[in-house]
């Protein structure tokens, strides 16, 4: 056994573990997924509770308070690079906001326990996943990378239309606005904001491309868990700060430093490891559910 140095006991969530592992832990997964628009708070939940034994709805507050911490380090590094789509962004935040406080409340009522949920969550996981890989094979010519913004032709309630990378995309804004209210659901539910399952849908289903929507999916996920840490804090679930703040420390340089790599990889890379975050959180819910 390795000793580990600063050995310290969390008061709120009553955590034991070196300070050192909450900051290194949340920069690798940090930096890992922040390419994709994830900020990892799907793959930190699970450390947290399968690893560092934090079980209380408290977790869910935690991880919230992570995004809140380190995303905005993320957001800005596309934004001064003039990579953050503003359009897409609203789109999804009119609907994950209201939708994280549904799931605050599905999760005090229905979800203390997370074990059906889990199960949930993935096999929807499972099933973007499977998506993914399929597009993986079948794309044969990905969005390239370009340093100019996409110019939007229709951004109303009904369309946003824009060109960018010499591509034309188009979506339905009501529609997204309704998926984005669900997704925030579920966010609101387990802690994770809603950018684990939004950005890889629209990878798979709508052939977005990363470049696009890494910033509006990180920006969508830290707005709605600021909502979600005070939700959770005024229904008397309040995160453990310290330890939140730890995460996002690493988080936050994770996220800066993987966002302002992005630009070099390309578009089929990004999809590869969205697809094997979707796919190894995926398959870690279900088979939870049956031990």
């Amino acid at each position: 056994m390795i000793d580990l140095p600063f050995i310290v006991t969390f008061p709120i969530s009553g955590v034991t573990t070196s300070i050192l592992i909450p900051p290194l832990v949340s920069f690798l997964i940090a930096f890992l997924c922040a390419s994709g628009g994830l900020s990892g708070a799907f793959l930190l939940l699970p450390f947290q509770v399968s690893v560092l034994g934090f079980t209380t709805p408290s977790v869910s507050a935690t991880n919230h308070l992570y995004n809140v911490f380190s995303i905005p380090f993320g957001v800005y590094r596309y934004w001064k690079e003039k990579r953050f789509f503003f359009p897409l962004t609203l789109i999804m935040i009119l609907g994950t906001l209201p939708g994280v406080i549904i799931g605050y409340f599905l999760r005090i009522h229905f979800f203390n326990k997370l074990k059906n949920f889990k199960l949930l969550v993935g096999l929807v996981l499972l099933s973007i996943a499977a998506r993914l890989i399929y597009e993986i094979f079948v794309v044969k010519k990905e969005t390239k990378f370009s340093p100019d913004p996409p110019q939007i032709f229709t951004f109303n309630w009904e369309k946003l239309k824009f060109t960018y990378s010499g591509e034309v995309f188009e979506l339905n804004s009501f529609f997204i606005t309704l998926l984005a209210l669900f997704i925030g659901a579920i966010g609101g539910i387990y802690g994770i904001g809603g950018g684990a399952l939004m950005a890889p849908i629209l990878l798979a289903f709508f052939r977005f491309s990363a470049y696009v929507f890494a910033g509006a999916t990180l920006a969508g996920t830290c707005i709605t868990s600021i909502v979600g840490v005070i939700v959770f804090t005024l229904g008397g679930h309040q995160p453990d700060w310290l330890l939140g703040l730890l995460f996002g420390i690493g988080g936050a340089l994770g996220l800066f430093f993987g966002a302002r790599l992005q630009k070099y990889m390309p578009q089929r890379l990004i999809r590869i490891i969205i697809t094997f975050s979707v796919l190894f959180i995926g398959y870690k819910y279900v088979t939870s559910f049956f031990k």
